[in-house]
């Protein structure tokens, strides 16, 4: 993917009231109740917040929801101006230690996935470019490992997986339509191999082992180890 420093005339968080406070409404409606916000300390163009939903029986894993990244408008192709909005969300397995509100002294090991997520909120607008499923985006040039617990190394953009089309959008308004989007952490070989035979291939691997945005820090390379026989 191509990146551009963004050209926006002011680099002041952008805000929209009205969309916050449906997103809210959207994510208790169709995850659960949110137990707390990471707020983000210094922003540009866009601020980030991510809102934290806690393990239940039935869903035993906590949710992280971004609200912010659609307070302003993606740089998408011509003709795909519906899918100008989006935000992000993951899952932490329900032994995961979550920082507290406003907490900076956290290990990486443990920070890493909420700093990828607001990481990847603020990519298409610092680079004037969009995110939508099926898009990879490398933690670096080369791809470096998101920490030392870990050797994933980048991000796949796909539709959630673990929750029903209930979340998927949201119409704000007229003018807004809201897409909900996961991160599946991926390695490097899984990006090679998207790259290669496409985003759909890459998918039924994922899927033949049951990897969805529920993070799994040592799970299969499905790249590496191909579920339906050699790699060709």
């Amino acid at each position: 993917m191509r990146r551009k420093t963004s050209s926006h005339d002011s680099d002041f968080p952008a805000s929209d009231p009205e969309a916050t406070l449906a997103l809210e409404a959207h994510i208790a409606a169709c995850i659960g109740s949110v137990e707390t916000v990471l707020h983000e300390i210094i922003s540009e163009r866009v601020h980030i917040d991510i809102h934290v939903v806690a393990p239940t029986p039935e869903r035993d894993y906590y949710t992280l929801v971004t609200i912010g990244m659609s307070d302003r408008s993606m740089s998408v192709p011509s003709g795909l101006e519906e899918y100008r909005y989006t935000e992000l969300m993951l899952c932490l397995p329900p032994d995961w230690p979550l920082p507290q509100l406003y907490e900076t002294d956290v290990a990486e090991e443990h920070y890493w996935p909420i700093r990828c997520l607001k990481s990847l909120a603020h990519f298409p607008h610092t680079y004037d470019t969009w995110l939508w499923a099926s898009h990879t985006v490398p933690n670096g040039d080369p791809p470096e490992a998101y920490a030392a617990n870990t050797r994933l190394c980048g991000a796949l953009i796909s539709h959630p997986l673990l929750f029903g089309d209930d979340l998927i959008t949201l119409r704000v308004r007229a003018d807004k339509l809201v897409h909900f989007h996961s991160i599946i952490p991926i390695y490097k070989e899984e990006m090679d191999y998207k790259l290669e035979k496409g985003f759909d291939a890459l998918i039924k691997r994922l899927d033949h082992v049951g990897v969805t945005e529920l993070l799994d820090i040592t799970r299969k390379n499905v790249a590496k180890t191909a579920p339906f026989g050699s790699i060709h």
